[in-house]
C-alpha cells in the first residue's frame, strides 16, 4: 500500500481505488475511528493532514468545505467503525478420545517402523539421518500436548516380542513427558525425544543370542550386553546434526552419579540433566515392560525400586519430581477398586493421583467379566485400594485399551 503522501494530486482516482485496502466513501457515511488517507474535491485527490477522524466536528468541517467524497484507509481505520470484516473465532478441533487413541495408536506404528527401519540401516553399516526423527519427534510433541492419557494408554500395551522397539518408543515419550513437567522448552522436549528414540541404538551390535537370552545373563553376557553403549558411541561420532542433548540422553542413560556406570564412568556434575532423566526413564520403562523372562512390575514397585537406588546411582531429587510427573497411578496402569473391580486408569490430566477417571472391566471379587463402565472418583465413594500388575490378573486386560 502507497503511503498517503505517494498520491498524486490528479489522475490518481483510479489507482487509489484498485488498492484493497483504501475505498472511496461519500462524507455524510463516514463514521468515528476511519482513517481518512486523502480527500477527493471535484475529481482532484489532495492529501492534507491524513488521519483518524476523532469527534463529528471533522466531519462537519469536511461538509462546509465542499467536499462530497474522501478516500479511507481500511487497515489504518479503528476496529468498531466497522470496515474491516469481522473474523471468525479460529475453530479448535477436539478430538474425542476414541480418535485420540487411533491417532496415537497410529504414531505408535509409524515409530515402530522409523526405528526398526534405522536398526537395520544401522546393522547393514549405513549412518544414521537425525530428520526422520526430528519429524517423528514433533507429531509425539503434539500427541502429548493434546492428549497425553490417549498415548500413555497405547504405550501401556506391551509386546513381549517387541521390546526394543516399544522400549525406545516409550523412553522419548516418557522423557517428554517429564520434560514438560519440569516445564523445559519445546526445542529441548523434542532434543529429549530423539535421543530417547535413539538411546538403545548400540544394540544392533550386540550378540543376538545374549541381547534376546530369557534369563538372566552371565557376568560375561553383560559385560557384552554394556558394549552398546561403546557402539552407541562410535555410531553416533557418524551421525551429523545431532544435537547435544539427544547425544547426552543416548550416551549417559547407563552412568551412576557415583560413577560406578559406563560407558565413560561419569560422576556426579559430569552428567547433565537431561542424562539424569534419561537415567531414571530407562530404568522405569525397563521395569513396567513385560519381558520373555519376566513379567511387567506395577508403577508403584517401580517407584520403591527407583528410590532404592538414590542418591548413588540415580539423582534424588529428580526422582520424586519424576514420581510426582507421572503419578502413583499412572494413565494406562491397573489398580484395584474398593469393590473389588478391576479398572485401567482412563484420565488422569487435571486431576489429584488418587481421584483418576477408571474404566473397569473385571471382577477378582467375582472372579469374572463386568459391564465396562467408566468410574470418575471424584463423584464417587469408591476407592483405588492398590496397584496391580497385569500378571497377577488371571485375564488379559489388553482387549479393553
Amino acid at each position: 500500500m502507497r503511503k498517503p503522501g505517494d498520491f498524486l494530486e490528479s489522475g490518481m482516482t483510479e489507482s487509489v481505488n484498485e488498492k484493497a485496502d483504501v475505498m472511496k466513501v461519500p462524507v455524510p457515511n463516514l463514521a468515528l475511528g476511519m482513517y481518512v488517507a486523502a480527500i477527493d474535491h471535484q475529481g482532484r485527490v489532495n492529501i492534507t493532514n491524513p488521519g483518524q477522524i476523532k469527534d463529528r466536528q471533522a466531519i462537519d468541517k469536511l461538509v462546509r468545505n465542499g467536499i462530497e467524497y474522501v478516500w479511507v484507509d481500511v487497515e489504518r481505520s479503528a476496529p468498531e467503525c466497522g470496515l474491516r470484516p469481522k473474523q471468525e473465532p479460529e475453530k479448535i478441533i477436539r478430538l474425542t478420545r476414541d480418535q485420540s487413541q487411533e491417532k496415537a495408536k497410529r504414531l505408535m506404528s509409524e515409530a515402530k517402523d522409523l526405528v526398526k527401519k534405522v536398526l537395520s540401516e544401522t546393522f547393514e553399516g549405513k549412518a544414521v539421518k537425525v530428520e526422520p526423527f526430528e519429524a517423528l519427534a514433533d507429531k509425539m510433541l503434539e500427541s502429548v500436548m493434546l492428549d497425553a492419557d490417549a498415548f500413555k494408554c497405547i504405550s501401556a500395551l506391551r509386546s513381549k516380542d517387541a521390546y526394543l522397539l516399544e522400549h525406545s518408543i516409550n523412553v522419548a515419550f516418557l522423557l517428554v513427558t517429564f520434560g514438560r513437567y519440569l516445564k523445559l522448552k519445546r526445542s529441548v522436549l523434542k532434543q529429549l525425544a530423539v535421543g530417547g528414540i535413539l538411546h538403545d541404538i548400540g544394540k544392533v551390535r550386540v550378540n543376538n543370542r545374549i541381547l534376546h537370552k530369557p534369563g538372566r545373563l552371565t557376568p560375561e553376557e553383560f559385560e557384552h550386553m554394556k558394549l552398546h553403549q561403546v557402539y552407541a558411541q562410535e555410531i553416533l561420532a557418524e551421525t551429523e546434526d545431532l544435537s547435544q542433548i539427544s547425544r547426552d540422553v543416548c550416551l549417559m542413560h547407563h552412568e551412576k552419579l557415583d560413577g560406578k556406570g559406563y560407558p565413560n564412568g561419569l560422576k556426579g556434575e559430569e552428567i547433565s540433566l537431561h542424562g539424569r532423566m534419561s537415567c531414571i526413564v530407562d530404568i522405569f520403562d525397563a521395569l513396567t515392560a513385560t519381558r520373555c523372562y519376566k513379567e511387567a512390575m506395577s508403577p508403584a514397585a517401580a517407584f520403591k525400586i527407583l528410590l532404592s537406588l538414590t542418591p548413588f546411582h540415580l539423582d534424588e531429587k529428580l526422582v520424586y519430581e519424576f514420581i510426582r510427573c507421572v503419578g502413583i497411578y499412572p494413565v494406562g496402569s491397573l489398580v484395584q477398586l474398593s469393590d473389588g473391580r478391576i479398572g485401567i486408569v482412563w484420565e488422569a490430566k487435571d486431576r489429584d493421583a488418587l481421584h483418576p477417571v477408571l474404566k473397569t472391566f473385571y471382577s477378582v471379587k467375582h472372579k469374572h467379566y463386568t459391564e465396562v463402565t467408566m468410574v470418575d472418583l471424584l463423584k464417587s465413594d469408591l476407592f483405588i485400594e492398590r496397584g496391580v500388575s497385569p500378571s497377577s490378573l488371571d485375564v488379559d486386560p489388553t482387549p479393553f485399551y
